[in-house]
């Protein structure tokens, strides 16, 4: 970093310098959503608890956090410089995406951010700035921030609890494949781990071109397809689940929660991964890697009755098998089983 750049940035004012009302008090602004919270959110950020309603007498819920130098770098090796504006957007993303996974819609969200004291009081502003943004831009209309929590630590921490409804329906399960259904995707594969894959590289991230750029975008700003989950649930999915960790651990779930066999189609993988050329051109990756082991692009995974139109957004990328007598639940490649790879937060 130039050495002007880095006199501005230490002298930016952080967290040690506000107490925590302070600190709230630039925050809560930045968390209403236009016209006020949404209409599930009955009593919003300010008291010791939030209240929200639960519109069917159910209520779907999920947490999710991210950890510095575990789930992002302030600075990566590309020289991409880790935004608050990037977390936040990611803290919604693949916690609605969970919801989005159930066939449900989110009604609110609650968020506890652990913070060193030297944090820059900027990059917190920004953090529930992509919050916000990212709850909107992904289509979320139903959702907004009811509260949460605010505290000092050794490294930055952000933990998001989305609670969400089913409008009287059923939650679609991992565990409700049937032998002869469509498995199919929505979303994309691999465009993420692409990203990653850059921002650990040598490569400039300003040298990189737009067609190169949105891998590392969509790592960090990550585009779940929100109104895939209750279009599956309406159009009859048997089963289905958030593609977080990547195609293969993600579909090796699927299969052991529904005791059956998933074949993926080779051409419909080689399609996916020639949608990661630029990428792998540059850094002479695998492509065909990406995107069975890439996770947190947030796609989801689902598997219907083949007499069932898929719905917008999805492509059938395969199938769903009964077992045979010697074979036990799992992924099949042109026939054979395929190493699980993907992401594991203690395998790393």
């Amino acid at each position: 970093m130039p050495e002007d750049l880095r006199n501005r940035v230490d002298r930016q004012p952080t967290v040690a310098g506000l107490s925590e009302a302070d600190l709230l008090a630039r925050i809560f602004p930045r968390l209403r959503m236009e016209g006020g919270h949404a209409s599930s959110t009955l009593l919003g950020p300010g008291d010791d608890a939030a209240v929200v309603a639960a519109p069917d007498g159910k209520t779907v819920i999920s947490i999710d956090t991210q950890v510095q130098d575990q789930d992002f770098r302030l600075v990566w090796p590309n020289g991409y410089r880790t935004t608050g504006f990037d977390v936040g957007w990611k803290a919604a993303a693949q916690n609605l995406s969970d919801i989005n996974a159930m066939g449900a819609n989110a009604t609110s969200m609650v968020v506890s951010l652990t913070l060193p004291i030297d944090t820059p009081v900027r990059w917190v502003e920004d953090l529930a700035d992509g919050l916000t943004a990212g709850i909107r831009n992904l289509g979320a209309t139903r959702c907004s921030v009811a509260g949460g929590d605010l505290g000092r630590g050794t490294e930055i921490s952000v933990t998001v609890a989305v609670l969400g409804t089913l409008d009287g329906g059923r939650p679609v399960l991992r565990s409700g494949a049937q032998p002869g259904d469509i498995l199919a995707l929505a979303g994309t594969a691999g465009h993420a781990a692409a990203g990653l894959a850059l921002l650990e590289s040598d490569i400039a991230v300003d040298s990189l071109n737009p067609a190169e750029r949105v891998f590392v975008d969509l790592q960090c700003r990550p585009r779940p397809p929100l109104d895939a989950g209750p279009a599956a649930r309406a159009a009859g999915a048997t089963a289905m689940l958030d593609v977080s960790d990547g195609l293969l651990r993600d579909g090796n779930r699927l299969a052991a929660a529904s005791n059956v066999g998933i074949a993926l189609d080779p051409v419909r993988l080689a399609q996916l991964a020639d949608l990661l050329s630029p990428a792998s051109a540059l850094l002479g990756g695998d492509a065909g890697q990406w995107v069975l082991g890439g996770g947190e692009d947030h796609g989801l995974l689902a598997t219907f009755p083949d007499s069932v139109q898929l719905p917008p957004g999805f492509t059938a990328i395969g199938s769903i098998h009964a077992l045979g007598t010697d074979e036990g639940p799992g992924v099949l490649i042109a026939g054979r089983a395929a190493d699980t790879g993907g992401w594991d937060h203690f395998a790393h």
